[in-house]
């Protein structure tokens, strides 16, 4: 049976051969069902899962910003109020989670894996057009779970090594891939992020800049998106930013995170709708 070891040798010939360099597609040919787009519910079957919200990204001079609120809702409970949504793809990019938490966390483990797969195949790393596109077709692939209520619509963003520049890109449920300006939001907070970045953003901001714009605009939609967690000063829970530039991604720390959130705590505390 193809996938199953021998039981003469240790390995299967699958397991031997060069194949593409998708580990997606290695895994698809082998062991479909371990695929999330391998597995699907009985036909009328639906489940309350845990669902991540709000997450923004936007460009800063040197680089781009990605951050995400840490709450995590089923309905009205709060199911989990330190979840990360934001996480490193690669050396030079980063996806954020919104949607069924639990199929989202699946679908990024496999993206990083891939993306490693690739490298380790290849011996160079994949454009940054190509991981986004390579993204595209695992949510494409996700479709038969969407329908039945299990949506995962991640944000991709990560820096550019040809063209020196950060780059966003947004998708829909059917895998559409999309490069973003500027500035992008995605959950059920980012109507109301999105209008805190119309606002607050622009070009050439610093990267400190840009690391408050992205609180800033993460506590408007945690204002009046109840999905949305805002910073708790008391369990000291801060949002999960990320940076990427020519040096790499990396997370901002949390010393860092805790003066920028305290900054815009108490800019609104004589000023609750934070007008300009």
């Amino acid at each position: 049976m193809p996938g199953r070891p021998s039981p003469a040798r240790r390995l299967d010939d699958a397991y031997l051969s060069t194949g593409s360099s998708s580990f997606a597609e290695f895994v698809g040919s082998i062991r479909p069902e371990l695929l999330p787009s391998g597995r699907a519910l009985p036909a009328g079957a639906s489940i309350d899962a845990p669902h991540g919200t709000t997450i923004v990204s936007l460009l800063h001079e040197s680089g781009v910003i990605m951050a995400g609120d840490r709450r995590a809702t089923m309905g009205n409970i709060i199911a989990n109020r330190d979840m990360e949504k934001v996480f490193l793809a690669d050396d030079y990019s980063v996806v954020g989670i919104a949607g069924t938490a639990g199929i989202a966390i699946e679908l990024v483990r496999l993206y990083q894996v891939e993306l490693e797969h690739y490298e380790k195949i290849e011996g160079a790393i994949m454009s940054l057009e190509g991981k986004a596109n390579r993204l595209a077709s695992m949510i494409r692939g996700n479709l038969g779970l969407a329908m039945q209520g299990l949506t995962v619509v991640p944000t991709y963003a990560g820096f550019d090594l040809e063209s020196a520049r950060g780059r966003i890109y947004s998708y829909d449920v059917t895998g559409g891939c999309y490069v973003e300006g500027g500035h992008h939001s995605t959950g059920s907070g980012s109507l109301f992020a999105r209008g805190a970045l119309k606002k607050l953003w622009r070009p050439g901001l610093s990267e400190q800049d840009a690391v408050h714009v992205a609180i800033e605009a993460l506590y408007d939609a945690a204002d009046d998106d109840s999905a949305t967690g805002g910073p708790d000063l008391g369990r000291r829970i801060w949002p999960t930013v990320s940076v990427v530039d020519v040096e790499g991604a990396r997370f901002v720390g949390d010393a860092v995170l805790e003066e920028h959130v305290a900054q815009v705590v108490a800019a609104r505390r004589d000023n609750p709708g934070g007008a300009r």
